[in-house]
Order: C-alpha cells, then sequence, then structure tokens
C-alpha cells in the first residue's frame, strides 16, 4: 500500500479500471469487484461518460462500501453542470460522498473556463466543503494541459496516459510527484496495443514518480495476474529491457502518442481523439460506445484533405494521413 499524493488515501498500486465493464453484466462486474477486493485491490476508477459503469460499481459495492477508494470524473465545464454531475455520480455509486472527483480530459485553454464565477471548480470545492467529495483532480492526454495544471495548488492528482510506447508525460509527472501531487496511470496497455500486460505493467511500476496504475478489466483472470506483478519486485532484467525497445520499435512508426503537436488542424479536425477512438473501437471492443463519440465529435477522418500540415509537425514523423483514411474506413465504413 502506498499513499496517493497529498491525499490520506492509502491504496494498492494497482487500481481497477472502470471502461471495461461497459461490455460486461452488472452480475459479472460484481464478481469481478469482489475478486479485486479478495486479491486487495482498493481503488477503482470510472467516469460519468463510461456509460453504466458507475452504476455497476455502485451495485458492485453496496455491501462493502467504505472499504473502497472511489475516483470518478466529469467532462463539466461550468458550474450547473458539474454540480448536477456530482449529484448524479454520488446516486449512481450509492454513496454518501465520492473519494477523488476529477475534471476529465482537461485541455490547456479550459482553465479559464473552469476557474471563472460560474466554472466547473467552484462546483466541485463547494462539494468538497460539503463532504460530497473529499479530493479534486484533474485527468487530460495533453501534457501541456497537465504542466499548466501543476501550476495550480488546486488538484491533489492528476491522471494521464504513460507506457512502453507513450512516455511524453514523463516529466510532468515527476514534476508532480516532487510536488506530492497523486500520479495516477491510465491506459497502461496503451489502448490495447500492447499484448504483453505483465511487461507493461511492471514497466510502469518500476516507476518510482508512478502512485498507481489503473488497466481495464474485465474478467478475473486479469485480476488475479495484474495483482501479481504488482505484488512482485518491479525492477527490470535487461531481456525485459530488450523486448520493451523492441516493442518501442515496432509500434513506434504507427503509434499516435497524443502529444497534440499535429494540432490545430486545417479542417478542424481533433486528430489525437480519432485515433484514441479507433483504439477503443478495434481493440478494446467497445464499438458503439467508441463510435457514439467519434460521431459527436464533429469533424471526423473523412474530412481530411491530405494537406500535410499535421505530418511536418508531428515530431515522431507518423503517416497521419493514411492513418486517418484507416481510421474513416473503420469508424465510418
Amino acid at each position: 500500500m502506498i499513499k496517493l499524493g497529498k491525499t490520506q488515501f492509502e491504496i494498492n498500486r494497482v487500481g481497477f479500471g472502470g471502461i471495461p465493464i461497459q461490455r460486461i453484466t452488472k452480475e459479472e462486474t460484481k464478481k469481478l469487484i469482489q475478486k479485486c477486493k479478495e486479491e486487495g485491490i482498493n481503488f477503482i476508477d470510472t467516469a460519468r461518460g463510461y456509460t453504466v459503469s458507475e452504476e455497476y460499481i455502485g451495485y458492485s459495492i453496496k455491501e462493502d462500501k467504505d472499504y473502497w477508494i472511489i475516483a470518478t470524473k466529469s467532462m463539466s465545464r461550468d458550474y450547473n453542470s458539474m454540480k448536477n454531475d456530482i449529484e448524479t455520480s454520488l446516486k449512481n455509486l450509492g454513496r454518501d460522498y465520492i473519494d477523488l472527483y476529477q475534471i476529465h480530459n482537461l485541455k490547456e485553454d479550459e482553465y479559464e473556463k473552469i476557474f471563472s464565477e460560474n466554472g466547473a471548480y467552484k462546483a466541485l470545492e463547494e462539494a468538497k466543503k460539503e463532504g460530497k467529495i473529499r479530493e479534486i483532480g484533474i485527468t487530460s492526454h495533453s501534457v501541456s494541459s497537465i504542466e499548466k495544471g501543476l501550476e495550480y495548488d488546486k488538484f491533489s492528482t492528476i491522471q494521464f496516459p504513460y507506457n512502453i510506447v507513450e512516455n511524453q508525460g514523463e516529466k510532468a509527472l515527476i514534476k508532480a510527484k516532487e510536488k506530492n501531487i497523486g500520479t495516477i496511470i491510465m491506459k497502461p496497455l496503451a489502448g490495447g496495443a500492447l499484448d504483453n500486460a505483465k511487461l507493461a505493467l511492471k514497466y510502469i511500476l518500476s516507476k518510482e514518480f508512478v502512485d498507481v496504475v489503473i488497466p481495464g478489466m474485465d474478467n478475473i483472470n486479469q485480476v488475479i495476474e495484474n495483482v501479481k506483478v504488482g505484488n512482485e519486485k518491479n525492477v527490470l532484467t535487461e531481456s525485459e529491457m530488450n523486448e520493451i525497445n523492441k516493442i518501442k520499435n515496432e509500434l513506434g512508426s504507427r503509434f499516435c502518442r497524443r502529444c497534440g503537436y499535429c494540432l490545430p488542424c486545417t479542417e478542424n479536425i481533433n486528430i489525437p481523439m480519432q485515433f484514441l477512438l479507433e483504439g477503443y473501437y478495434s481493440r478494446y471492443n467497445l464499438k458503439e460506445w467508441a463510435l457514439d463519440r467519434y460521431n459527436s465529435l464533429g469533424n471526423g477522418a473523412s474530412t481530411c484533405t491530405k494537406c500535410g500540415a499535421c505530418e511536418r509537425k508531428c515530431p515522431y514523423n507518423l503517416p497521419i494521413r493514411d492513418m486517418l483514411k484507416e481510421v474513416a474506413k473503420k469508424l465510418e465504413g
């Protein structure tokens, strides 16, 4: 067990990511979460945007709700919407309080809005004073957004993707650790792109700046294997480092790190989000959810005019135009 940053939460370094339970039943979720408790997991991450996830989790923890450290999050940016989302989350989770409430997928240009008189942060502060939430955090896929968040003394945790092929946030995560801000790692398998889950988790847990990693799980074998990695001494061997370097080389030429340097797109396509949702569609088996979110974005991959501006800005030299074509074929075809 470790303490999550400056919070008082004592948690297992392996937590439970609540995205995949959208594809199993409520009863299967309950059995899964009971197994998590048996194996020592006590941190659960979910979100308002994960359809039935909050409800399934609330149903699964009602007999032992005080055992769990529950984190959820909302895309709301204004006061009233966030206030409503907090109440909905409390109802769904069946609790009087939520341990960690996060502003979900926060972008660099949204801080002024969330801190305004009518902003989401005001609703979170009020809820904290009322005892409805205990801590406030942020999540993002943008390094610049996380870096900006670290400039404020307002957040207890940050949540960011980090894995074998996505290390663009490493400096920000190290800085957060130095400031005693809790570090929560999402996308440990790079959205399903990494096959060797044991090595992927071991790589993350070998980093001292990581507090907790939250792999998505939808079956009991995954729980057992993930906890086993967490209980081991996570020191990488030479052969494991060689395997990691091999994976980086193989995936590096066609894998989006969501750094955002390709933006803005001349056609206002949210390029990183195209690849993120394609991953959920193709590798997470969340086709309907991914399609709903994709269709809500506005300009999709097929609106690309192949101008090449994005590729000239990409630090990883990705063939973005070809990759967008593949996204359009899968998600629009």
